[in-house]
């Protein structure tokens, strides 16, 4: 009984809740440009439930499963990866790809309920996920492809799933999809120096592997900052949503690059994180004007 609590208690860390905020988030994000409200009427929960559980658990269990079970090799020389439950020997190479096997049915299965093109973008999220660890493709191990898949799934996949709870798909703003590949490639630039030296150790040949650390700091800076300097036009040309004034807005771009730069240099999980939620204040602000 204990080791069967202790399997399951390892099978919720492989789905890092942690990091279920960021569909979630963009979701939301999406979703609220597309309803002008901030919560679903009562015959939309049940959609919005399905949506919530796919972006939560089952996708992001599926696809770190795949992920973990592809990594060992360089899980194994990372210092940050030493309490994985496969580098721990808690669950095992086999459980991994049930994991994903039966976490993908489900995701596809639960994604069915918030509609057809939901379900469709979970199938193109969980075989994107699959492209990214597993060989021969392993995208991860290919410098820029590495970054572009993560960028296309948390920062345009996750916003066109929320918007397509009330929207159709064709009519999301072109801008908004370039802001948020924007934005999450800078978010996820950093991650990969930390990582860079266990990849090294097994092979895989990352961007941070390929670049210096200071090069990607470099490239996630701009990348930040332009996409910064973009969201600050957007408002104040009136191009997605019309307001007054968009002094927070002004305001808080500048404070914004400034916290990346601090925060990137010497990048981890806790900083990058603080970055997001930092971001998240002219978000909700925008949010604000578009439900208005």
């Amino acid at each position: 009984m204990e080791d069967r609590g202790i399997r399951a208690w390892a099978a919720i860390r492989l789905t890092r809740p942690w990091f279920w905020p960021l569909g979630w988030g963009g979701a939301y994000l999406g979703w609220v440009l597309a309803a002008g409200q901030w919560v679903p009427s009562a015959r939309e929960v049940p959609r919005a439930v399905a949506a919530g559980v796919v972006l939560g658990p089952l996708i992001w269990g599926a696809v770190l499963a795949v992920n973990d079970l592809h990594d060992l090799p360089s899980d194994r020389r990372n210092p940050r990866k030493s309490t994985a439950p496969l580098v721990t020997g808690v669950l095992t190479e086999a459980d991994l790809a049930r994991g994903f096997r039966w976490g993908g049915v489900a995701a596809v299965g639960v994604a069915v309920a918030a509609g057809p093109m939901f379900a469709a973008g979970t199938a193109a999220v969980l075989l994107l996920g699959w492209l990214y660890s597993a060989p021969p493709a392993r995208l991860k191990a290919r410098p820029g492809a590495d970054v572009a898949v993560n960028a296309l799934v948390v920062g345009v996949l996750a916003p066109v799933a929320g918007w397509s709870l009330h929207r159709p798909v064709g009519e999301y703003p072109a801008v908004m999809a370039i802001l948020g590949l924007l934005l999450a490639a800078a978010l996820y630039l950093p991650t990969t120096v930390m990582d860079r030296d266990a990849d090294v150790a097994a092979g895989d040949t990352t961007i941070a592997v390929r670049w210096t650390a200071r090069a990607c700091y470099l490239t996630g800076l701009a990348l930040w900052t332009v996409a910064n300097a973009l969201w600050l036009a957007c408002c104040h040309l009136d191009l997605i949503v019309r307001r007054d004034s968009w002094t927070l807005q002004t305001v808080a771009a500048p404070i914004l690059v400034a916290v990346y730069a601090v925060a990137a240099r010497k990048p981890s999980i806790p900083r990058m994180a603080a970055v997001s939620v930092a971001f998240g204040i002219p978000a909700t602000d925008f949010l604000v004007a578009a439900v208005g």
